[in-house]
């Protein structure tokens, strides 16, 4: 059965206010020759909004990547601050990127964004009966709020309109959660 790594080291590379990326030092307890320095990215946790109106709309935002350097079509979300759960992170960022309000909120799913480089979850809450208003965006963001039917989220998937993994994991979330109830 294979066991997890010993740790030898751990050094701080670089700190930013996004993330922290440390040189990680392991080896195998089984195979002591197997041993290296890893990159490791220590991030805050992130959150992702499947918010929903009462006419079964679904609300998603147009913004500028910096990764990618294009526009993307997205669901609301962002960090989870200091102090926050899932669920407490997922409504300011509806209500800041949106202006979403809703009358009910769950948490849907927790996931590993990629657990190769990064110590950190993402997880999807489910917001009903949304109603929009005035936004809150934070210095840096410029965001269009669009609406979608819900019933045409999977074309969008299919047809490559909405490319962003943890995305396409939330509705994969909502999929499951729908199935069982």
């Amino acid at each position: 059965m294979i066991r997890p790594w010993t740790l030898l080291s751990y050094e701080n590379a670089l700190e930013t206010r996004v993330l922290d990326v440390y040189i990680q030092r392991t080896q195998s307890q089984d195979h002591p020759e197997k041993k290296g320095d890893f990159v490791v990215l220590d991030m805050v946790d992130w959150v992702n909004v499947i918010a929903i109106t009462p006419d079964q709309q679904v609300v998603f935002v147009r913004q500028y990547r910096q990764g990618t350097r294009e526009i993307t079509l997205e669901i609301p979300g962002g960090m989870v601050d200091a102090g926050e759960d899932f669920l407490t992170a997922g409504l300011r960022e509806l209500k800041e990127e949106a202006g979403g309000v809703g009358t009910s909120a769950i948490q849907i799913g927790v996931c590993e964004p990629n657990p190769a480089l990064q110590r950190n979850r993402c997880g999807t809450i489910l917001v009903t009966d949304v109603e929009l208003g005035e936004a809150d965006w934070d210095p840096n963001e410029e965001i269009e709020v669009v609406l979608v039917p819900l019933s045409d989220v999977p074309d969008l998937l299919r047809s490559g309109a909405v490319t962003h993994s943890l995305v396409i994991a939330a509705f994969q979330w909502l999929h499951l959660h729908e199935s069982s109830v």
